[in-house]
Parts: structure tokens; C-alpha cells; sequence
């Protein structure tokens, strides 16, 4: 798997992740160009951590990832290691760093609290039943900074974006989606609801 068209990754044998195509990578970043740089990425079920590489490499300041594979875990951290060493970015913020958490990420993301992030990524396995728990975690644990977005890779026919997360005080609201092929994206933000 290439990040930017140019830095390998290493990934996974068989089907314990399911990496993010290289067309829903590209649109994602795409839509996402002007809030990369010098800001705090989160990665839920990082898979084979290649969103996460791509920010690291397109000049994000933090980049933390949840993983529950051991396997892939060790495969991110080397990955993610890789592009701190090969930084290529001319707009690399001089101190990137990176976190790779392993783990269960409803067991996680409380753990995070007080802290915030101006890009969130969620792609959890399509059949799982972690979306709307996490959406919720998301919003409880004010996870989101305030001007922050959130991604939500599904598939249309096992699951669909709620058009709002409430939580405590500030809650998440659809702003658009995305459709590429059988994969979409859901794009939430803040609102406040009352």
C-alpha cells in the first residue's frame, strides 16, 4: 500500500483489517486538504494505520491511533515510525509525534478525555456494532474540538449515519456524505442542541 503515491506501507496478510481504498483515502484527504497541517488527528480501529500515515506525512502535529489487533498495532507503530524518519512535507511541523493505543476502543476513547482532536477518523469493521457507541463516546467524552469534523467510513447497506449525536451539552450533527462505490462517508460536526 502507498501513502502519496510514493512511501510504501506495510500491511497485514488475510483479512484482519480492512485497509481504506485507495479512492476513498484519496477523497477523504481531498476534502480534507485544508485542515492537515499542524493539527491533532484521531484514527478509531486504525486498521493498517494508512489514514493515519497519510496525515502524519501530509504534516499533522499528533496523530494517535486505536487498534485492537496486536498484529497490526506492531505494524502501525513501525509504519507510522517510518514517516517520522522520511519526512518528505515541506510544511513537517518540527516536533510530529504519534500514539498508537492498543486495545478495545470503547474501553479507550474515556481515556482520552480532555483531550481534542480537529480530525477524527472512524472505520470500524462494517458489520461490527461499534458505530453508534463510539459516536456517542465521541460526543461524551468531547473528543471533537470545536471546529473539528468527524469521518465515518460505512457501508450504506449494513449501517446508516444518524442525522445527529447527542451527548451531554454539545452534541454531533451530519453535515454531508460521500458515496465511492459501496463505501461512504459521513461527515459530522458540532451543533448545539436544545
Amino acid at each position: 500500500m502507498r501513502i502519496a503515491g510514493k512511501r510504501v506501507l506495510k500491511t497485514t496478510a488475510g483479512l484482519e483489517t480492512r485497509p481504506t481504498t485507495a479512492k476513498v483515502r484519496a477523497a477523504l484527504f481531498n476534502i480534507w486538504q485544508g485542515r492537515i497541517a499542524d493539527r491533532d488527528w484521531l484514527d478509531i480501529c486504525a486498521g493498517s494505520g494508512a489514514i493515519g500515515a497519510e496525515a502524519l506525512h501530509r504534516g499533522a502535529r499528533r496523530v494517535v491511533g486505536i487498534e485492537q489487533s496486536a498484529r497490526a498495532y506492531r505494524m502501525i507503530q513501525g509504519n507510522w515510525q517510518a514517516i517520522l524518519a522520511h519526512r518528505y512535507c515541506p510544511n513537517t511541523p518540527p516536533a510530529q509525534v504519534f500514539e498508537v493505543l492498543k486495545g478495545d476502543a470503547l474501553q479507550l476513547l474515556p481515556k482520552l478525555q480532555g483531550q481534542t482532536f480537529d480530525c477524527i477518523y472512524f472505520d470500524p469493521p462494517y458489520a461490527s456494532d461499534l458505530y453508534d457507541a463510539v459516536l456517542w463516546a465521541i460526543v461524551t467524552y468531547e473528543l471533537l474540538s470545536p471546529q473539528g469534523e468527524l469521518a465515518v467510513e460505512y457501508h450504506p447497506k449494513v449501517w446508516q449515519p444518524p442525522p445527529q449525536v447527542e451527548g451531554p451539552g454539545a452534541g454531533l450533527i451530519l453535515c454531508r456524505q460521500k458515496q465511492y462505490g459501496s463505501t461512504a462517508l459521513g461527515f459530522y460536526g458540532h451543533c448545539h442542541l436544545g
